[in-house]
């Protein structure tokens, strides 16, 4: 215990305000970044755009306002700076990828340019609009932001205490106990959709079913089933539920049918609310040009930045004072603060735009076959740690980056933590990437016969034949992941 103290201390030391801020600048979307700049903008009025950037930052915020008839400033036109980073990525391949902010050719191509791509509302989203309306204080609130924050796309909380309490004291400086996180986990599970934040399947339906509750007798032996017999039911012993609860066989029939009737997935329909509102920009682009690989940054939204030149010419008008009063030198003081603060901020959007390049260009290096051909089963196993060990940077920050940010290229729009994966060997030592395993196990269940679909012994023993090893386990853990159903289950009559 001791020892786990010393070590967060340690790490807890290591944070400083700037790492903190670049942490939740690397977190905001592109689409999202020009209202953080303009936030920006408007607390401190040492900071303002460049002449240039300015008339397409308020001409394009204009056409923005007018667009949406709404008070809010969505964007300028896509704005690209030339930045050299190659000394960010280790890798002497000259002739695999061009690292740009500025393509002369780019914005004279329309299929090139930024394709707004529809995405559906998040269930994080709609989590954090419900957080909202909970009475806690800021403490609290960021406890409960790094819980929702854990749940997956399934709905499921399948991180640990401990570990939320780590993430929370590592990246946030907050302590906490494990206590304290469970409390707020079940305020959480109050959250719609039904059944979000369960740490499994029988929690879950558990929550599904206590909402129903006041619904009847059925309903009261259902959770009867899911609380006591839960493993009965998974193996469709339903003759040892039958006896248990002493229950007839339509009584039987009802509560199996109304469990059925439950999402395993209460996160998966979330997408469908507001479909046609919501749009992901890209914040890379991947071309091939001629089998040479070039990465391009969208910086749309983030107009140049330089300090005003008005406060510059105030402070030296300050400075050439000889004596000053308590109101000149607190006036002094404040344009100092502000000053530092504008070079601060300017400071960690090119920070940003630095790692963002650094992390995507690693990422395209290793996974080179895969942005060349589009086929996914060219993807090498690739774990956090791979990139940072390429870039110098910490695991936390790649991935950040990884979990929020997308690349476009000419197969598709993808997620970065999609080209993440651990490894499996082959019959020959050889190391693929778990992608790859997925992929053929997919095209397996989407090849059977649906009269005869292939048992988990099955599957594994036609992987085997193909010279993977895996276990009959690991299969069903793949296939679970995959959201395909056991075999039984895909039987059609």
């Amino acid at each position: 215990m001791a020892l786990s103290q010393s070590l967060q201390q340690k790490l807890l030391q290591r944070l400083s305000p700037q790492q903190i801020q670049l942490m939740k600048l690397l977190q905001i979307p592109t689409a999202n970044l020009d209202e953080r700049i303009k936030e920006e903008l408007e607390e401190n009025p040492a900071l303002e755009v460049t002449e240039e950037g300015k008339e397409d930052y308020d001409e394009n915020h204009q056409e923005e306002l007018s667009d949406s008839n709404e008070d809010e400033y969505d964007g300028s036109e896509d704005e690209y700076d030339n930045i050299d980073i190659s000394d960010y990525v280790n890798d002497g391949d000259d002739e695999v990828a061009d690292y740009k902010l500025r393509d002369d050719n780019y914005g004279d191509n329309e299929e090139q340019k930024t394709i707004p791509l529809r995405v559906e509302t998040s269930l994080h989203d709609m989590l954090i609009d419900q957080l909202g309306m909970l009475s806690l204080d800021e403490r609290r609130f960021k406890i409960a932001e790094q819980i929702v924050g854990s749940i997956d796309d399934d709905g499921y909380l399948r991180r640990e205490l401990s570990s939320v309490v780590d993430d929370l004291a590592f990246r946030q400086n907050i302590d906490s106990t494990p206590e304290e996180i469970e409390e707020l986990i079940k305020r959480i599970q109050h959250f719609d959709p039904p059944g979000v934040a369960a740490r499994d399947l029988q929690e879950c339906l558990m929550l599904q079913l206590i909402r129903q509750q006041k619904d009847g007798r059925e309903v009261t032996l259902a959770v009867k089933v899911v609380e006591k017999y839960f493993d009965e039911f998974t193996k469709k012993h339903y003759e040892k539920i039958q006896r248990g609860l002493n229950i007839s066989d339509e009584e039987l029939k009802e509560v199996i049918t109304l469990i059925l009737k439950l999402n395993p997935r209460p996160g998966g329909n979330v997408g469908e609310i507001n479909k046609a509102e919501s749009y992901i920009i890209p914040d890379f682009f991947i071309l091939n040009n001629a089998g040479k690989l070039e990465l391009t940054l969208n910086s749309k939204n983030a107009p140049d930045l330089r300090i005003s030149e008005g406060y510059r010419d105030m402070l030296k008008e300050y400075d050439r004072g000889a004596k000053k009063d308590k109101r000149q030198k607190e006036a002094v003081l404040f344009i100092k603060q502000k000053i530092d603060s504008a070079k601060w901020f300017i400071d960690m959007i090119k920070q940003r735009q630095n790692t963002l390049l650094s992390t995507m260009g690693a990422i395209m290096h290793y996974q080179k076959d895969f942005f060349l051909t589009g086929d996914e089963t060219t993807l090498r196993p690739m774990i956090l740690k791979d990139i940072a060990e390429i870039t110098g940077l910490d695991i936390s920050t790649v991935s950040r980056v990884a979990n929020s940010k997308f690349v476009q290229t000419e197969f598709g729009t993808y997620r970065l933590k999609f080209f993440f994966s651990e490894s499996l060997s082959t019959d020959s030592g050889e190391e693929v990437s778990t992608r790859e395993v997925k992929k053929i196990l997919s095209d397996l269940v989407e090849a059977e016969n649906k009269k005869k679909p292939l048992s988990d012994e099955r599957l594994t023993e036609l992987l085997q034949e193909k010279g993977y090893n895996i276990a009959r386990r690991t299969v069903a853990k793949y296939r679970e992941q995959l959201n395909i159903p056991v075999a039984r289950l895909r039987k059609e009559l």
